[in-house]
């Protein structure tokens, strides 16, 4: 089966100047993502490839570039899932950690749970042997500026939020028609501290199964998991449905990407 990889660097509006860095940052994640399947890596270790670029890139409201919650800190979420065998891991509010990604798989390989968080989530971390790093390596001078603009009395929530690079992810197929997906995030701008939003949960913030397809979300969380997006994409898609339709049958607009096995 040829191989496919689709990798997204977020949903809103992205400033001009900020733009080119962005198309670039998910070109080359795609890229590298897509030279892992081609040498027979597997659809899992191809988006948590591509994912960890992202992450590493300030561009994208991810790992390095996260967001701030109200206290000016960064809490991270992702998630992975095998289409194949419905296996998932995920982390959520992590800190001081500098591959969420990374670490969500560890999860999934790892643990007999799906999903750990916070202070729990850094003690695997430990365990793993997965280094800490200082919170301020994670946080950029926009994200910063853009926390304390945040703050100012007369600040519109609305406007703030324009301008955040969203969550990012991938999917893919590799060449044994097996699927997967990765979703990484710093979350919404000034959340309140220990906000947990749709990306490390599954059938929310990402979705594969081999029998349906593969899918990513990216938007607003709150709204997002109020309809399980993506598992719901896939509901339709189990009906025949075009990967178009599915998305807009969900009565939701925010931008997600599949694959899907043939």
């Amino acid at each position: 089966m040829l191989p496919v990889v689709v990798v997204h660097g977020g949903a809103g509006h992205i400033p001009k100047e900020r733009s080119e860095r962005s198309t670039s940052g998910v070109r080359s994640a795609a890229q590298s993502a897509y030279a892992v399947l081609k040498r027979g890596g597997s659809s899992m270790d191809a988006v948590v490839d591509a994912v960890m670029l992202l992450e590493n890139n300030p561009s994208f409201n991810a790992g390095c570039g996260s967001v701030l919650n109200i206290k000016g800190e960064v809490e991270m979420d992702a998630l992975v899932m095998d289409g194949k065998t419905l296996s998932s891991g995920a982390v959520s509010a992590v800190r001081n950690i500098a591959n969420p990604i990374q670490l969500a798989r560890l999860v999934m390989e790892k643990t007999s749970h799906a999903c750990l968080t916070a202070e729990g989530a850094s003690q695997f971390a430990h365990f793993m042997g997965i280094p800490e790093v200082p919170q301020e390596s994670l946080i950029t001078e926009y994200s910063r500026m853009r926390w304390k603009k945040n703050l100012e009395p007369d600040a519109n929530p609305v406007e703030c939020q324009m301008g955040k690079m969203g969550t990012v992810g991938a999917v893919a197929v590799d060449t044994d028609g097996n699927v997967a997906c990765a979703t990484s995030t710093g979350g919404l701008l000034n959340k309140m501290e220990g906000r947990v939003g749709d990306t490390p949960c599954i059938g929310s913030g990402g979705y594969a199964d081999n029998m349906s397809g593969a899918v990513s979300t990216t938007g607003h969380g709150e709204a997002i998991m109020k309809v399980t997006l993506a598992r719901h994409i896939l509901f339709y898609m189990e009906q025949a449905r075009s990967p178009l339709f599915s998305a807009q049958a969900s009565h939701l607009k925010p931008p997600v990407i599949w694959a899907w096995p043939t």
